[in-house]
């Protein structure tokens, strides 16, 4: 359901006496970053590349490479304007009637007069919905590669989330062990520093120390924001911005979990945690 931001996708169209020519490249971007490579022939048509571009994609840095070439059909056929050669004829026949001597227009000068020569060619309106179907087929592969891409993504990420469940299912079962035992710990220590002190004044500070060191409800906000991650690893549309947030609670939790604990296995289970955190924040920093 997800998709990466990485993507390449390439089309070409042969319409005869010109051939079409796209690329499209995407890369990771906090937003969605449009940047366009058109020949001045093709230029105008910008508005609407864009405009379709941005109905489909929602994050990335795109390129968009728009290429005019002359097609492998048989070579263009020109012709003379005949109504504008006319027209120049009698306005040079005028001028010389004028001035007698005057010079005559050259071959040259006719055939560079603007509109004499006439081609086959086809014009920018005549191209424009070869170009809107070309950037559509263009798109279609773009994102079919971002969404492959983005599979291969989440699967990275659901290893590393079940593995963050196994550390989590670990560490639950020994925290009421943990605690008693850290308990057993500080009250032999009060005992020793301070063997005028009242029993059950140590029984209250030994437990409410205790109740710092619980980190049940840390396990319990870990499990939840897996959970969510996996929610929005189904969904649809963009889930980047959302897992990166998520990627910031699911660290917060870890560093409270390795905090607070006393034990070093479960210190070592939050460290694992974190580097687990960090690989799939890495990966989360690709996803649309």
């Amino acid at each position: 359901m997800v998709q990466s931001m990485t993507g390449f996708a390439v089309q070409t169209r042969d319409l005869g006496s010109v051939s079409l020519h796209l690329e499209l490249r995407s890369v990771n971007s906090r937003y969605l970053d449009l940047g366009f490579r058109i020949v001045d022939d093709l230029r105008a048509a910008e508005p609407a590349i864009r405009e379709r571009l941005s109905a489909r994609l929602g994050r990335g840095k795109v390129e968009c490479r728009l290429n005019l070439q002359a097609g492998h059909a048989a070579p263009r056929s020109m012709a003379l304007n005949g109504a504008l050669l006319d027209q120049l004829a009698d306005a040079q026949d005028a001028l010389r009637g004028r001035f007698p001597d005057a010079a005559p227009l050259s071959v040259s000068e006719l055939l560079r007069w603007p509109g004499m020569l006439a081609d086959d060619s086809l014009g920018f309106d005549e191209l424009l919905p070869a170009i809107a179907a070309l950037v559509d087929a263009a798109l279609e592969e773009l994102v079919a590669t971002r969404q492959r891409e983005g599979d291969k993504l989440a699967d990275m990420i659901r290893e590393r989330v079940a593995r963050m469940r196994e550390l989590i299912a670990q560490a639950a079962p020994r925290m009421p062990a943990v605690v008693l035992e850290y308990q057993e710990r500080l009250t032999a220590k009060l005992r020793d520093a301070v063997a005028s002190l009242d029993e059950d004044r140590i029984r209250q500070e030994v437990a409410l120390y205790a109740q710092r060191i619980d980190v049940d409800e840390e396990l319990t906000r870990l499990s939840t924001h897996l959970d969510e991650v996996e929610r929005i690893l189904k969904s649809a549309g963009a889930a980047g911005k959302r897992l990166d947030f998520l990627m910031q609670e699911l660290n917060r939790e870890a560093n409270t979990l390795a905090s607070k604990s006393p034990a070093t296995d479960i210190t070592a289970i939050a460290m694992e945690m974190k580097v687990l955190i960090e690989q799939m924040r890495e990966q989360v920093q690709n996803l649309e």
